[in-house]
């Protein structure tokens, strides 16, 4: 997990766009994995739902870090993102997750990549 060592700069708000895609596709994964086989669930269901939670957490500390250390943080969540996109692929490549609920889960984590990625470009800045 992200280390927690990081000054935080101020006080956390659920507004920030980034972090409400992600909150959003944490509820409609967590939806989509109550519909895994059991031994799938418990293996790459709870992978997947880690990661998104990684992520999730690693933009609050983001969003809360001075800007020094922020890429870094940020560095880490796209490593995460990155490793959700894996285990993602590979649910819908196992036939785990539908075609359609795999589209959804591509155009969730394709939007917070975005963000994501002009978040580091702004902070590079």
């Amino acid at each position: 997990m992200i280390n927690d060592t990081h000054k935080l700069s101020g006080q956390f708000s659920m507004d920030i766009p980034i972090f409400k895609k992600t909150y959003d596709f944490m509820r409609e994964f967590y939806v989509f994995e109550l519909d895994f086989p059991k031994k799938d669930r418990y293996t790459l269901g709870q992978r997947c739902e880690f990661y998104i939670v990684d992520v999730l957490e690693g933009v609050m500390i983001a969003a809360q870090t001075e800007k020094s250390k922020k890429l870094q943080i940020l560095e880490g969540v796209s490593n995460k993102l990155d490793l959700l996109k894996v285990f993602i692929r590979l649910s819908a490549d196992l036939k785990i997750l539908s075609d359609k609920r795999y589209i959804v889960c591509q155009n969730h984590l394709q939007e917070i990549g975005r963000m994501l990625g002009g978040w580091m470009r702004s902070v590079r800045e």
